[in-house]
């Protein structure tokens, strides 16, 4: 008997989620639709419906007129209540600052603050993440449905951040305290994964194998395949930035030399192209380009992607850097796979992360994405 009530409250659940991401998804419905498209019986549509009109997560709205005058009453539409709660989500990724942001459930922002790192580290660090979502909370005009955060370093699938050594973080359960802090569910991925699902979900690809690439702050690669994010075992998957490219090349923090991530960081090209000639910037951003190039072909392969994107200051990605790893990556693919790849620059795009937050609040709480 006991079994029978879990699974009675499980098909609940998952019904209802079934249908804020079909409603998400597809705009306005009717029930006689949602109950169609679902192959839910009309009395579960309704009920559920009902259930989210009290949660005030949907509502019913007039159906729009077209044309002539119909006869009988329309049916009314169910419509997603896209400002009926907020969500609060950081990016925790800068070294400076810690960015945060009140959104819709469309990730549209309506509120933002940020709290300066300076020299804090560990607790103290953490500590500036509470201070930041206690801003928020204050701020949020709505009910808040819960907290997305995207943080450096290697985080497992309990939202525990393993390892994040910068800011002298381990086995630090992130979420688990930020929901026993402020009552209220938290959700913390990696900050690249994070940016992987909001190109996924908010930044128009039809591209269901793709790759994000963030150089801003060291380099890692948030990888989606078949339209889900892949994490690996380790939860370390996208660590790409301590490949050797280079065997000659210059010395790396992990003790190695010639890997990928000094000859890619933001920080440490912006240092070579300072102690060369300005008629020398071209060539060391193509350079940089094409060390990219030359790691991402063999996975592009592998995993025949289908869009690779580039994140990290505009100055540096935008140019020759972003043309040489493009041509690169084109002429060391098979024809078929690099005839369907695309590699694009979303550099300067501030807000990745933070609707990567949204992503992660929209599956945990909703089931939507």
């Amino acid at each position: 008997m006991e079994r029978t009530k879990a699974q009675t409250q499980d098909n609940r659940v998952h019904n209802r989620s079934l249908l804020l991401a079909t409603l998400y998804r597809e705009g306005a419905m009717s029930r006689a639709d949602l109950s169609r498209v679902s192959s839910l019986t009309a009395p579960t549509v309704s009920a559920l419906v009902a259930d989210l009109e009290s949660d005030g997560l949907v509502a019913d709205i007039e159906p729009r007129q077209e044309g002539g005058r119909r006869r009988g009453k329309p049916s009314m539409l169910v419509e997603i209540q896209d400002d009926a709660v907020n969500l609060v989500v950081l990016d925790l990724s800068h070294g400076d600052w810690f960015r945060g942001a009140v959104t819709n459930l469309r990730g549209e922002i309506v509120e933002r603050s940020q709290v300066a790192v300076g020299t804090a580290l560990g607790e103290a660090a953490r500590d500036l993440v509470n201070q930041l979502v206690a801003d928020l909370l204050e701020r949020a005009p709505r009910r808040v449905l819960g907290i997305g955060v995207g943080s450096p370093g290697i985080v497992d699938d309990t939202g525990a951040i393993r390892q994040a050594a910068h800011l002298e973080w381990h086995d630090l359960p992130m979420a688990r305290q930020l929901t026993e802090d402020f009552g209220i569910p938290a959700y913390v991925g990696n900050d690249v994964n994070a940016a992987a699902l909001a190109v996924l979900h908010f930044r128009g690809t039809e591209a269901q194998n793709l790759m994000v690439i963030a150089t801003e702050h060291g380099v890692g690669a948030g990888l989606v395949v078949g339209g889900e994010l892949v994490t690996g075992e380790q939860f370390a998957a996208g660590e790409i930035g301590h490949l050797t490219v280079d065997v000659d090349g210059e010395a790396c923090v992990c003790g190695r030399r010639g890997c990928l991530d000094p000859m890619i960081d933001a920080g440490h090209l912006r240092a070579r192209l300072a102690a060369a000639a300005d008629s020398g910037r071209e060539a060391i951003l193509a350079a940089a380009g094409q060390a990219l190039g030359t790691v991402l072909a063999p996975i592009a392969c592998a995993l025949n992607l289908n869009e690779i994107v580039l994140t990290g200051p505009t100055d540096l990605i935008d140019g020759p850097l972003l043309d040489a790893a493009a041509e690169t990556v084109q002429t060391r693919t098979l024809a078929p796979i690099g005839a369907s790849l695309t590699v694009r620059s979303l550099a300067g795009d501030d807000d990745l992360i933070l609707l990567g937050g949204v992503c992660l609040v929209l599956a945990g709480e909703l089931g939507v994405l």
